[in-house]
Order: C-alpha cells, then structure tokens, then sequence
C-alpha cells in the first residue's frame, strides 16, 4: 500500500475555530499527508468566523456550544445522517479520532462496524481539567472512560514516552506509538529577540521577564503562577511578568499578578519575538501532553522552569536546559526562577542548551510517523 492509496476521515472537536496547540498539529499534519498524496476529509464542528482557514476539506459535524462558561467550545452531537452520507460517499479506509468525545466515540464504531482500521490520538489530559472547575472527584471515571476509548482503536499516538507510560498505567493495551511535536525553527529562535520591542512595553534592558504563554484558562496552572509571581516579590527577587495570551480567566488572572505586563495574542513572527523576549519562561501546567509552549521557548534560547508533569519531563532536562519542581511547590518554584535570575551565566547556558535540544524537532519528520502508522495498520 501507497499513501496515495489512503483514504483517511479525521474527526475533531475543534479542528479551527478556536487556535490551540492540539488543533495547530492536527491541520499541520493535514498539510502533510495532502502533500504525501493521501486523501484526507475532516469532520468537525465549526463557527462562522474561524480562529483561522483549515487545511483540507472541512465537513461541518453539527454541535452545541460547552455548557459551564466555556461556550467558545463546541460539542459535536456525534454523526448525524448528513454526516453519514458524507463518510459513505467518502468511503475512508482508515479512521482517525483525535479526542474521546462523542464525536469520537461515535466515528470509532462507525469504523468498527465496518472493520476499518482505525487510530487514535491524544492531545489533552481531560481528566486533569476537572480538578480547576471542582470536579475532581470524577478524575477516576473519566480515567476509566478514555482507557475504554483508546482500547477500541487499533493504535494510539502520544506526544511522549510520559504519556504513553500513564496510558499503559490506566490499563491500555492497544499498540502505542510517539507523534511528537514540530516546531517553526525561522519563527521561535533567539535572533528574535526585540529589546525595543520589550521596551515599549515597559520591560527595561535589565528587567527579567517571567513569561507566561499560552490560553488564558485556569487550567494553564495560572493560580500557581500568581503565587509563585506573589513569592518572588516577597522574596525581592527582581522580575517583571511578561504574558502573551488571551482567553476567558485574562480578567482574573490580570486581578492575581497586578503588576504583569499584557501582551495580548500574538501570531507568526510577532509570536516568535514576544517568546524570544522572555528571560525565563514558567509554565507549571499539569494538563499538558507535550507543551508546544515549552519547546518554542527552548527553540527561542530562553530557560524554562516548568511542573515535572507529563509532557515537560520529556522536554526539559533538568539542570541542564532548566528545572522541574514538583506541581504545586510554590516554593520549589520560586527557588527555581530565583537561581536562574541571579545568575546570568546559567541562564546563558540553559538557553543555549534548550535550543540545541529543539533543534531536533521538525514537522516533516514527525508528521511522516503518523503516515506510516496509518500504512502498518491500514495493511
């Protein structure tokens, strides 16, 4: 078999209205396959003003806005019998689901039933979401129910050895194997670094950055940040908060660090030079699966300081391209950004280091393992 051979259905919670790391893999992914030859058709709920244009044919899965003040989401109602059709007509011969949604679920039997092989992908850890929205209690069982879901695909993908690891530790027994994560090596480098650019914003040349990025959402870990950016100016450790982002918690969070430079969304090179302009980036996340926010930092030369949770462990190396601390340690964390900022020479080294690591991280290479995944058990 030839991946012109290939007829692939792609089914997605949120393939492009709202721009988030695990929809930016999926469209770059898109991209490559269609270059490679293989037909690709993605089912997906959409909005009329997307965060940005999908790459591929996009096939509208009817959904209802998120119920618990995250209606900027969608939840798809499953296949609907236009949607269907439009499968039948396709005639895919392979599935790929990259959320346990009901969309998901659904597109899963679709394939079963019909003895079409069928991959699935991890992006997000939604079990670890509930614990910021006291739920945690119902940890277990959406545990048990992703463990179900990937046990009913024929492969699963992981961004990294930490998450194929808590997969087999949930009781999943289905082959897995590792998509990781590119990275644009042009945009996210240390050339990029503006010191106009932080001066407009009121950071000075001596000014040390703590950078925070991504989604503006409880979930990034913004409630340790604030109390870590609390401790380092009760500790009188110089340093300025830097966040580049927005979202739904921007107005709570901006009330938790009342002395943190807004830098708002940023994209493309813009994104590439607000990275570059941190001094350290924190990012004490525990719902990451990979954590594109810590290799762009890396890539920019900036050390990072990050919670030892799956997706940072198989980035940062600690000591050497920055440091771990144990999730919630205020204090670990504090002291982490503390050494890094008094001293210059290490944060030179570690930079350095984490842009050597990064350099090993490109798209084409890495899209082309989720190819030959689908050819081993589309045969």
């Amino acid at each position: 078999m030839q991946p012109s051979d290939l007829r692939v259905a792609l089914s997605s919670g949120n393939y492009n209205y709202v721009r988030d790391g695990a929809n930016q893999a999926l469209n770059l992914l898109v991209g490559h396959l269609l270059q490679r030859g293989v037909k690709v058709r993605v089912y997906s709920p959409t909005v009329r003003e997307p965060a940005f244009a999908a790459t591929g044919d996009l096939v509208d899965v009817p959904a209802v806005p998120m119920p618990g003040g995250r209606g900027e989401y969608r939840v798809a109602r499953g296949l609907t019998a236009k949607v269907r059709r439009d499968l039948a007509a396709f005639a895919p011969n392979l599935v790929h689901v990259s959320a346990p949604d009901i969309l998901g679920h659904r597109a899963l039997s679709w394939a079963r039933a019909r003895g079409t092989p069928a991959l699935a992908s991890l992006h997000t850890r939604f079990e670890m979401y509930l614990r910021y929205y006291h739920l945690g209690f119902l940890e277990p069982l959406i545990e048990r129910a992703m463990t179900r879901f990937y046990n009913r695909a024929d492969r699963v993908v992981v961004p990294g050895e930490s998450m194929a690891a808590m997969l087999r530790g949930w009781g999943v027994t289905t082959p897995i194997g590792i998509w990781s994560r590119g990275i644009d090596h042009d945009r996210f480098a240390p050339a990029r670094r503006d010191l106009a650019w932080r001066r407009a914003l009121g950071i000075a040349d001596g000014d040390m950055a703590i950078g925070f990025l991504g989604r503006l959402v409880k979930e990034k870990g913004l409630d340790i940040f604030a109390e870590v950016a609390a401790e380092l100016t009760r500790r009188g450790v110089p340093h300025k908060v830097l966040v580049i982002g927005e979202g739904p918690a921007r107005d709570w969070f901006a009330a938790q660090v009342p002395e943190a430079v807004f830098a708002g969304f940023q994209s493309g090179d813009d994104l590439g030079r607000a990275v570059a302009g941190m001094d350290v980036f924190f990012n004490p996340s525990v719902t990451e699966t990979f954590g594109n926010v810590t290799l762009e930092a890396m890539a920019s030369g900036v050390p990072v300081v990050a919670a030892r949770a799956t997706g940072a462990v198989d980035l940062v190396d600690d000591g050497d391209t920055g440091f771990l601390a144990p999730p919630r340690d205020v204090d670990a964390y504090a002291d982490a950004i503390a050494r890094i900022v008094g001293n210059p020479a290490l944060r030179c080294t570690m930079g350095d280091a984490g842009h050597a690591k990064a350099a090993g991280y490109r798209w084409d290479r890495i899209n082309e393992t989720v190819l030959q995944a689908y050819l081993e058990i589309a045969r």
